[in-house]
């Protein structure tokens, strides 16, 4: 019975490994192709959608191609802008021009950090949404406008300003997530979100909120036979923005936490604020994990 669970899990392993290969794969082709292509190809899609009557199928991979294509073409034009700015270094001779183009680094590599995409969640999403079409079919369309939206504020809207927007944008993707995860674990997941209507405009750095929400989900609540609960707090004190994520789940392996999530909310952090701004991983005696970003309180 455990050599067929190995060969199941190996299985599984495998089959994850492929899907993966694919995704990158199809990464790729979309970010080497035109706009035009690209939207011609949507449009065959969604003809082809409709002939084979899985339109929300079809839409909703659509929409996936254009957040890559947006995302891709960003990554790549900030490699492009680090390769130019290391080839202007090496002909620098006075320490302002050096200084400048450090900034410059440091904010293209900011841009490459935050042109990320998880394909894990997007396949178990479009998973989930292929499987209640035919056994739920309003849970998949409200699945498939929750995934709308997701993508939709993932669209990069920080591309004039690479490290900031607001605390509100923030959350409305974050909000669009945790109703997709509602969905899919129904009553393991309750959700609490304690932000006041005044901090939402509030400068905040993007994506930092949805990773320490992913990272509740996948390490603390998922594993979690009866699921529990996570809650979103924001706060004002000393001048400082205090967001807490806490989840009851079953808590990090190890703490503090130093997966890649995490390294990379306090390498933009220390690029963004210095010393002004920090991440601080605790574990309550309630259970669970608790995960704070401070950093200086300024509107947008």
């Amino acid at each position: 019975m455990n050599e067929r669970a190995e060969d199941t899990l190996t299985s599984g392993d495998r089959l994850l490994q492929t899907l993966e290969r694919y995704w990158w794969l199809f990464v790729d082709q979309v970010a080497r192709i035109g706009w035009g292509r690209l939207l011609l190809a949507a449009l065959l899609v969604q003809t082809l959608g409709g002939i084979l009557s899985v339109p929300l199928l079809t839409l909703t991979l659509i929409l996936v191609s254009i957040l890559v294509k947006i995302l891709a073409s960003g990554k790549r034009q900030a490699e492009q802008l680090a390769d130019r700015a290391i080839a202007r270094s090496e002909k620098a001779e006075q320490q302002a021009e050096l200084e400048a183009l450090k900034r410059q680094l440091a904010e293209t590599r900011m841009s490459a950090l935050q042109a990320q995409i998880e394909p894990h969640f997007l396949f178990n999403t479009l998973s989930s949404v292929c499987q209640l079409m035919e056994s739920a079919p309003q849970q998949a369309i409200a699945m498939q406008k929750a995934l709308i939206r997701y993508l939709r504020s993932s669209l990069p809207e920080w591309r004039d300003s690479p490290g900031e927007t607001s605390l509100g944008q923030q959350l409305e993707l974050s909000r669009a997530y945790l109703e997709i995860m509602q969905l899919r674990m129904e009553d393991r997941l309750q959700v609490r979100l304690k932000v006041p209507e005044s901090l939402l405009a509030a400068r905040f750095p993007v994506m930092m909120l949805q990773t320490l929400v992913e990272n509740a989900i996948k390490h603390g609540l998922e594993p979690k036979a009866e699921g529990g609960a996570i809650e979103v707090d924001a706060k004002v004190l000393d001048g400082k923005l205090r967001l807490a994520v806490h989840d009851d789940g079953v808590g990090f392996p190890e703490l503090p936490g130093q997966g890649m999530g995490l390294s990379n909310i306090r390498e933009r952090l220390a690029m963004l604020y210095g010393m002004e701004a920090e991440l601080t991983l605790e574990a309550p005696e309630s259970g669970g994990t608790l995960a704070t970003i401070v950093l200086p309180f300024a509107l947008t």
